[in-house]
């Protein structure tokens, strides 16, 4: 894949900062993980869900936190003691993971929760009220009436 050098766009451009910096993150190697397994489902006309399949974790295993239009979710597996079982076949995956979401202008986290091995973590778009569209009336100039011009016959 070819790397594209945006930094002489940096230069000429003003507020696009986080544009480039999300083109540049598209060719990082990190996109390619694939573990843990999520969706992205829209709930209502400003309500999102992530749901991500955390098998094997706990609540406090994971970690949630919004930073600067990114979500960070972390899972890191504690140290459980050496069990007197032997495993023939372990398909449960206990590896720490790592998953980063960008999230749009004025998108927050309202809620996680933890139910049956999927975490669910809700998100709002509150666009002030400032920023949402406005409907502008169109006034009407009266227009007068014609102005009749006498004229006198002598």
């Amino acid at each position: 894949m070819r790397h594209v050098d945006f930094s002489p766009l940096y230069r000429s451009t003003v507020g696009f900062d986080r544009l480039f910096t999300m083109l540049d993150s598209l060719a990082q190697p990190d996109q390619a993980q694939t573990y843990p397994p999520y969706n992205i489902e829209r709930t209502g006309e400003n309500t999102y869900r992530i749901t991500m399949a955390v098998a094997g974790f706990d609540e406090t295993e994971l970690s949630i936190e919004a930073h600067a239009h990114v979500l960070h979710v972390k899972g890191e597996k504690s140290d459980e003691p050496a069990e007197a079982s032997e495993y023939l076949y372990r398909g449960i995956a206990k590896r720490a993971f790592e998953r980063r979401f960008q999230l749009a202008d004025h998108v927050e986290v309202q809620a996680a929760s933890l139910k049956n091995g999927l975490l669910h973590i809700d998100l709002l778009r509150n666009i002030p009220e400032a920023m949402k569209p406005r409907r502008i009336s169109i006034a009407a100039e009266q227009v007068e009436a014609p102005k009749a011009i006498e004229a006198r016959v002598n």
